[in-house]
């Protein structure tokens, strides 16, 4: 399997969040183990515009991350317990990310970041040069489906309906 590179990253999201299904996201642990996890769950956010995206309200502290060139991770809290591992897509200055949902037999997007160990440390993380975590070629694109995003009730009906969920078949 092959390290993606940062051409992958810079496209629209709504190219990369499917295409990242299929493909493995790489965790090194201690003593530097090297475990390798199969994306099946992805959505779609997609810049100011998007009522569901973090980056509707503008570049903040929070956000800004999601400003750069693709193939940065943007990492947040919900609940105050769960950390979300994002992916930011798309050209500088265009902010987009692609949440990874799923793994292969871990569901859940919380569930996905606690079995990987990523938290708050990994904001701003460049994945493309990452010695702690970064995605590599799948052995085949895979088929999917989609559906509306999870949890996004507050960005409105427009928003909350469109299908910019990825859900990889046959996993």
């Amino acid at each position: 399997m092959i390290r993606l590179e940062r051409d992958f990253y810079i496209r629209d999201v709504l190219e990369v969040a499917p295409d990242l299904l299929g493909k493995y996201i790489v965790r090194t642990g201690p003593g530097g183990t090297v475990s390798r996890y199969l994306i099946t769950e992805t959505e779609a956010y997609r810049g100011e515009e998007d009522l569901a995206c973090h980056a509707r309200k503008g570049k903040t502290p929070r956000t800004k991350v999601m400003y750069e060139r693709g193939g940065m991770v943007y990492v947040y809290l919900v609940y105050g317990i769960h950390w979300m591992l994002n992916i930011v897509t798309g050209a500088e200055g265009h902010p987009q990310a692609a949440l990874i949902r799923s793994i292969r037999n871990i569901e859940g997007p919380g569930r996905v970041t606690k079995e990987l160990n990523i938290g708050k440390d990994f904001y701003g993380e460049d994945i493309v040069g990452s010695n702690r975590v970064w995605i590599e070629t799948g052995a085949k694109k895979p088929e999917f489906v989609t559906s509306p995003r999870v949890g996004i009730d507050y960005a409105g009906e427009i928003w909350k309906n469109k299908p910019w969920r990825f859900i990889m078949s046959n996993h």
